[in-house]
């Protein structure tokens, strides 16, 4: 006798192509994600989307609630990033990994207005290359969301960018927008993985003109921003230098990197802290130059790293083991700057004789040096 089985169902037949993929870039947002996806789903209604939540390593335990979630949604999927943060890099690599035509970028502490969400992808679909969702235009409001000091901030923050993008958007600072899939793709090779502050780091680097020598399509629709639901803010003071480095970083047309920039200034930093901790060993202690000298050098290394792996590298911070030697590393690589800073000054200085010119010359060399080398050995 002949046992007939059902023939199962092919994948295609059950899969209906999403038309908006929602990235959600995360990070100890494990109270949050949840209710986000529900919210999303009700103010979606019959649209068709996924859900990419990109979590970087939280110690809360972010992704596992994701991965549960995935094993009752089908349109739930978790990037879980390892050895690496970063909420641009996240989003980036969220938006890789759709398959939708348009795609959303929504904050997982639930500040952002997912009602209207649907508004915006009507826009998208309509014409518009991206629709950011603002709080300062029309009837947006930052309502309780921001305390009086960040709102300043922001506002301040909002007519900078003006000088880096040229367009006259209420809300450049915004990281809730909805976006063509295709402008992106042209707009993703100029982005920087660096800092917090994606959209404008994509309308900055679109520069003036979209896909086909058009200006960018881009409207904005209102909302009230709303008080985080549980967690804490990710805003520091870190990302505000941040924000101010990829200001310039574009203003150079990214041929000064962020990273470089943000090397360089703590750099300037450590220079102080070099001249400060002579003092103090020289006039101070009573330690002869010599002595007092090697004690700020490494003083001033040790200061260098320690800012830079918070600041420059956050996205790579070293912990553990990882940053005693990285430490390490990082005091022989400037150790070989500091040689070649002295090699190529005493060059120029006998070739041309202006010393001010030879000094500037060797620290430039030498900062060059430093961030090239330590980007592949300390932080890599």
């Amino acid at each position: 006798m002949t046992i007939e089985f059902d023939k199962p169902i092919a994948a295609h037949e059950t899969w209906n192509a999403p038309t908006l993929a929602v990235i959600v870039p995360s990070y100890n947002e494990r109270e949050n994600v949840a209710l986000l996806y529900d919210k999303v789903t009700t103010a979606l209604g019959d649209t068709v989307f996924e859900f990419i939540v990109v979590d970087d390593n939280s110690p809360d335990g972010t992704a596992t609630v994701v991965r549960d979630m995935a094993q009752r949604h089908a349109n739930v999927r978790c990037i879980r990033r390892i050895g690496r943060r970063g909420l641009s890099s996240a989003v980036i690599e969220g938006i890789l990994a759709s398959t939708a035509p348009y795609f959303a970028v929504i904050d997982a502490d639930l500040q952002h207005d997912e009602r209207i969400l649907p508004e915006m992808l009507a826009k998208a679909i309509a014409s518009d290359d991206i629709v950011v969702g603002t709080r300062y235009g029309g009837e947006g409001s930052v309502g309780a969301g921001l305390s009086k000091t960040r709102e300043a901030g922001s506002r301040f923050a909002t007519r900078l960018s003006g000088l880096l993008t040229g367009r006259a958007l209420s809300d450049p600072m915004s990281g809730f927008f909805v976006m063509r899939r295709a402008v992106f793709d042209e707009v993703a090779p100029a982005l920087s993985d660096d800092g917090f502050k994606i959209l404008l780091d994509i309308i900055a680097s679109a520069g003036r003109h979209g896909g086909h020598g058009k200006p960018l399509s881009i409207s904005e629709v209102p909302y009230t921003f709303r008080p985080r639901h549980a967690g804490e803010s990710k805003m520091s003071s870190i990302v505000v230098v941040q924000f101010l480095g990829l200001i310039v970083s574009k203003l150079s047309r990214g041929l000064i990197p962020t990273s470089f920039l943000l090397f360089g200034l703590v750099g300037g930093f450590g220079v102080i802290v070099h001249m400060a901790t002579l003092w103090f060993a020289h006039e101070v202690l009573g330690q002869n130059f010599v002595w007092g000298q090697v004690l700020a050098t490494l003083v001033a290394m040790t200061f260098n790293f320690m800012v830079n792996n918070e600041l420059t590298y956050a996205n790579k911070k070293l912990r553990g083991w990882r940053y005693l030697t990285g430490l390490l590393t990082f005091y022989a690589v400037c150790s070989i700057g500091a040689l070649a800073n002295v090699s190529v000054a005493s060059w120029i200085y006998a070739f041309d004789g202006q010393f001010y010119m030879a000094g500037l010359l060797g620290v430039l060399m030498s900062v060059v040096f430093n961030y090239s080398v330590t980007r592949v050995f300390t932080w890599r």
